[in-house]
C-alpha cells in the first residue's frame, strides 16, 4: 500500500491507493493546470522553428560538397522529424484550440514526410488506448513465442535477421507502408478522412518527385528528398521502439493490463543530444504525453516535472540514447513470452 499527498492545481488530493488501483485519472488530477493550457505564440514558435531549420537544412544540402553531406542529411533529417512531431500534435488536437486548424496545419507538415494524417491520427490514437497491451498495441510490440511458432521458417529467418543486424531503424518504414494507404482497414466513419489524406500525399508526390526529377536529376531526388526522409524514418523508428521497449518493461495480456502503470512505467524517457530535442519539440519527454495527449509538446517538461515529484517510485530509470541502449535493446528483447517477459531467439530454441 503506498500512501501520496498530490499538491497541484490549488487543491489537494490525498491517495491511498495500491498499486493495482491507480487510474490515469490520478495522475492527470495531480498535474499543473498550466500542463493543459496551450499557446499559440509558443505552438507558432514550433513551426516557425521547424520550417526555417528545414529550410537551413536543404540549404546546407545544397551548398555542401560530398564529404560534408552526411552531416547535411542528418540534420535535415532531424528538422523533419520535427515536421512530424508538430503533425503529432495536431492530431491530438493539442496544437491549435480549432480542429480545422489542427487538420490543416497536420496535413501540411504531415505531406512532406508522405504520412497521411487522418490515418496516422486513427491509428495512433488506438496505440495511446492500448500502450504496452499485448496483440492490442498497435506501435512497436513484441511477437510472442508462440506467434513465432506459428509463422513460415522464411518469415521467421527474416524478423531474426531484422533484429540480430539491429534493422530497427527502417521498422516504421514498415509501419508506414502496411497500416496507413488502405482505407479498408479502416472503420466506414473514418473511411473518408483517411482518403483525403491519402489524396494529399499522393498530389504531393505526384507534383514534387517529378519536379525534383526534373530540375535536379535522379541523384537530386535522392539527394534532396529520399536521404533526410531515410534519417527522419531512423529516428521515427528508433523513438518508437525506445518509448516502451526494455528487457524489463512488461507488455500484458488484456485481462492483467493496467492502464496507468503501462503508460507510467511502461514509458520510457530517455534523453537525445540537445539539437534533437530542439528540433524534435521534446517528443522523448514521452511520459507525460501518455498520461494525457492533451498536453501541448512545449508543456511536456514542465508535466514531467510534476509527474517525477509525485509519482516517482511508478517510473522507470531514465536513459541516455546511445549504441548500448540499442544493442541491448535488440540483443534482448527479440521474443516475448507472455506472463514471464522478453527472451532471445537462442534461449526460445534452447527451450523447444
Amino acid at each position: 500500500m503506498t500512501t501520496s499527498i498530490i499538491k497541484s492545481q490549488e487543491i489537494t488530493v490525498s491517495t491511498d491507493l495500491g498499486k493495482d488501483q491507480i487510474k490515469l485519472k490520478h495522475i492527470i488530477k495531480s498535474l499543473p493546470k498550466e500542463c493543459f493550457q496551450k499557446n499559440s505564440r509558443k505552438a507558432w514558435t514550433t513551426v516557425i522553428l521547424s520550417l526555417s531549420m528545414a529550410a537551413l537544412g536543404y540549404y546546407f544540402i545544397a551548398i555542401s560538397p560530398w564529404f560534408l553531406l552526411p552531416l547535411a542529411w542528418i540534420f535535415t533529417g532531424t528538422a523533419l522529424t520535427g515536421f512530424f512531431v508538430i503533425g503529432h500534435d495536431c492530431g491530438h488536437r493539442s496544437f491549435a484550440n480549432r480542429r480545422w486548424v489542427n487538420d490543416l496545419v497536420g496535413h501540411f507538415f504531415m505531406m512532406f514526410l508522405i504520412y497521411p494524417f487522418h490515418s496516422w491520427r486513427i491509428k495512433h490514437n488506438h496505440h495511446h488506448k492500448h500502450t504496452n497491451k499485448l496483440d492490442e498495441d498497435n506501435a512497436w510490440h513484441p511477437i510472442r513465442t508462440e506467434v513465432f511458432a506459428g509463422w513460415s521458417k522464411n518469415r521467421q529467418s527474416a524478423f531474426e535477421l531484422f533484429m540480430r543486424q539491429r534493422l530497427w531503424w527502417v521498422g516504421s518504414i514498415g509501419h508506414w507502408a502496411v497500416v496507413h494507404f488502405d482505407w479498408r482497414n479502416f472503420q466506414k466513419k473514418d473511411q473518408a478522412s483517411v482518403k483525403l489524406s491519402v489524396a494529399v500525399v499522393v498530389a504531393f508526390a505526384a507534383i514534387v518527385f517529378p519536379s525534383l526529377i526534373i530540375t535536379t536529376g535522379v541523384w537530386g531526388f535522392i539527394k534532396f528528398w529520399f536521404i533526410p526522409w531515410m534519417v527522419y524514418h531512423f529516428w521515427m523508428s528508433t523513438f518508437t521502439i525506445v518509448h516502451h521497449t526494455l528487457p524489463d518493461v512488461p507488455f500484458s495480456t488484456a485481462d492483467k493490463w493496467n492502464e496507468a502503470l503501462a503508460q507510467l512505467f511502461g514509458t520510457i524517457h530517455c534523453d537525445y543530444p540537445q539539437w534533437v530535442e530542439v528540433l524534435c519539440h521534446d517528443i522523448n519527454v514521452h511520459v507525460p504525453h501518455h498520461i494525457s495527449t492533451a498536453i501541448p509538446s512545449y508543456n511536456l517538461r514542465l508535466a514531467y516535472s510534476s509527474i517525477k515529484e509525485n509519482w516517482g517510485p511508478y517510473l522507470h530509470d531514465e536513459y541516455k540514447f546511445s549504441w548500448n541502449l540499442m544493442k541491448e535493446i535488440t540483443n534482448q528483447c527479440q521474443l516475448y513470452k507472455t506472463d514471464i517477459g522478453y527472451t532471445t531467439f537462442d534461449a526460445y530454441r534452447a527451450a523447444k
